[in-house]
């Protein structure tokens, strides 16, 4: 026997699949959001078919408007199969509007209980007047905001170097770990030696002059008058983090130019501070520090 409500192996973009979800609906309602949660997620995976397409080359000697339509349709078909086996996304969302969702007409909680020592009036006697509970307090509101996991591994990695850092210039650790992260992509990018084996380098500390220790050269971006060029340039190379922080600290207590950064409690004056005295020639480099410094992984972070 068919069923006429089994719309698994329909496309998403099907209007007489819309129909039977909405008659579905009125005589299956569980049923119909377990379909509606699966046709969503058709259409999501759908989207993100066709954006991957949209992020591949589309001028070769085979593309053309007929091939593009038949893409188009073997994805709208792939993401329903897809769907039909689930990703999980539709399993989210049926649990979700499940436990959220109150039928209109059904009672959904049980009776009040006759509170001990009392019992319940006697059909036709006038009922007891029985005192108010006393309200409840709201259950404080709690916000919740998502944190790279990538992110919040580089601060617990890095965290305990920012803070002697800190005390040596007297700056709040999260400044810190702000800029190391802005330096370093959160770590993803941190310089490599020639080897591939870690440099340390979470600054973009270079290797000047006065330098006489290890060095790693690398491709950088300077903005020369207001335009990024492409360079190389030589950084300094540590053993460790410990050493790489300490590093800092003495680059920033040592140089007179970093005076106005030096014991600053204040995010936009550390920022500024930094770029005024010449740390970066990226202009909006304080503000991509604020950026960080007012994002939720430093300000939701425990240690900050």
């Amino acid at each position: 026997m068919i069923n006429l409500f089994d719309i698994s192996g329909r496309l998403a973009v099907d209007v007489q699949s819309v129909d039977r979800l909405r008659l579905q609906a009125k005589q299956d309602p569980e049923q119909a959001l377990k379909g509606a949660a699966r046709q969503f997620e058709a259409l999501f995976m759908n989207m993100l078919l066709k954006s991957m397409r949209e992020a591949t080359p589309q001028d070769g000697p085979f593309n053309s408007e007929q091939t593009r339509l038949y893409t188009s349709l073997l994805d709208q078909q792939l993401a329903q199969n897809l769907s039909a086996k689930g990703v999980g996304l539709a399993d989210i969302m049926i649990r979700q509007l499940s436990r959220s969702a109150v039928p209109d007409g059904r009672q959904t909680s049980a009776p009040a209980a006759v509170p001990p020592g009392n019992t319940a009036p006697a059909p036709g006697a006038p009922p007891k007047t029985m005192p108010a509970p006393a309200a409840s307090p709201a259950p404080a509101r709690q916000t919740s905001a998502f944190i790279p996991p990538a992110a919040r591994d580089f601060v617990n990695k890095v965290w305990n170097y920012a803070r002697e850092a800190s005390q040596a210039i007297g700056i709040p650790a999260h400044f810190v770990v702000a800029q190391a992260a802005l330096e370093s992509g959160w770590g993803r990018h941190e310089i490599r030696r020639a080897d591939g084996n870690q440099s340390f380098n979470l600054f973009g500390i270079k290797a000047g002059r006065n330098w006489s220790g290890p060095v790693v050269e690398t491709v950088t971006t300077e903005h020369v008058n207001g335009t990024p060029q492409k360079t190389v340039e030589k950084f300094r190379a540590y053993g460790s983090y410990a050493e790489a922080f300490r590093d800092y600290g003495n680059l920033l207590r040592g140089n007179p130019r970093y005076a106005a950064v030096l014991d600053q409690q204040d995010a936009a004056g550390f920022a500024r501070g930094l770029q005024q005295a010449g740390y970066a020639t990226d202009p909006m480099y304080a503000d991509k520090l604020m950026r960080i410094l007012k994002g939720n992984t430093l300000r939701l972070s425990p240690t900050a």
